[in-house]
């Protein structure tokens, strides 16, 4: 175990917990967290379930509880108040009741005390690209352990303790790229797009997340799901052929996209040009009828003063007797 790779649970561990702490390691295995933590001088007690696994851890450690953790009495087996901080390095994940563990842990926290946990993301891009093809295959050990039997996600990590009357202080997260785990992706039948854009998702480089938290001051305060997340280490992003084929892809729809925009805005000037144009010749049309129903209403008017007028009158009495001899004639001339 080195502290000094520090995109690890365990080094985010040992550096949330500090020094000269009286620290409870629970779920403590061969005891490796213990030697490392004593080395930056704390004191060490553990709690294990497998016996091998105990006897290994059993010279790290001032005391030592074997068996389930989900039945240990932590005040009768440590005294009350006995640590500065509780360790649950990839155990709550194990427990059908984490929360009540978590709660009875407390009885042997110093009030001041502060809580340490390591949490697999069960909203890691590896395993969203797997569910994307279908997949969810447990492992031996990593995000999908076959001894897993609750999943969480930063969102429920931290519901969690609220529901054990804990407050988060402090966040952070271990990364590692979804092609490059223990999850089976098969990335081969997805879109280099769809890869490339569930890598870019919030959170989902997180492959762990470590806190730091302590008795909440106020338990029914809401948990706040937008606490900032502080990566362990920057992950450069891999300039796979996913990344590559996504970005040359990105570029085309990009070229596409303002190909489209100019034609649609070449379009909508020509339907501003016909709208006008139609527009135009519609007030032609009813300049047209207005001038061609005045035109009228003038030869009217003058037909009208015609008739009224001495010449017309005259003239038509002079062509009466003309026109009485051709009606009495037959018309004939």
């Amino acid at each position: 175990m080195d502290p000094n790779l520090v995109n690890t649970s365990h080094s985010q561990i040992l550096q949330l917990v500090g020094s000269d702490k009286a620290v409870l390691d629970v779920g403590c295995a061969s005891g490796y967290l213990a030697q490392a933590l004593r080395a930056q001088g704390c004191t060490v007690s553990g709690i294990e379930y497998d016996e091998q696994a105990a006897r290994e851890a059993a010279p790290h450690l001032e005391k030592l509880v074997v068996g389930d953790v989900t039945s240990v009495n932590f005040a009768e087996e440590f005294g009350a108040g006995a640590f500065d901080v509780i360790v649950f390095g990839d155990v709550l994940e194990h427990l059908v009741d984490p929360a009540t563990v978590l709660s009875d842990a407390l009885a042997s926290l110093r009030p001041d005390g502060e809580v340490v946990v390591s949490m697999p993301n069960v909203a890691h891009g590896s395993v969203r690209l797997a569910l994307l093809n279908g997949h969810w295959e447990y492992t031996p050990t990593g995000l999908l352990d076959e001894t897993h039997v609750r999943f969480f996600t930063k969102r429920t990590l931290l519901e969690l303790m609220a529901g054990a009357g804990l407050e988060v202080v402090e966040l952070r997260g271990t990364t590692a790229d979804p092609l490059r785990v223990e999850v089976e992706v098969h990335d081969e039948q997805l879109p280099s797009s769809m890869v490339q854009w569930v890598r870019e998702r919030p959170e989902a480089l997180f492959y762990q997340y470590v806190l730091r938290a302590r008795r909440s001051s106020d338990p029914e305060a809401a948990v706040d799901p937008d606490m900032k997340v502080v990566p362990a280490a920057e992950l450069e992003p891999l300039r796979d052929h996913h990344y590559e084929r996504a970005t040359r892809e990105a570029g085309e729809q990009k070229e596409l996209r303002h190909r489209l925009l100019t034609q649609r805005d070449h379009i909508i000037g020509l339907e501003a040009t016909t709208a006008k144009a139609l527009a135009d010749a519609q007030r032609a049309r009813e300049d047209l009828e207005r001038a061609r129903a005045a035109h009228l209403r003038e030869l009217e008017a003058l037909r009208e003063e015609f008739i009224e007028s001495a010449t017309w009158k005259i003239g038509r009495k002079a062509v009466a007797p003309v026109a009485w001899a051709r009606h009495k004639l037959g018309g004939r001339p």
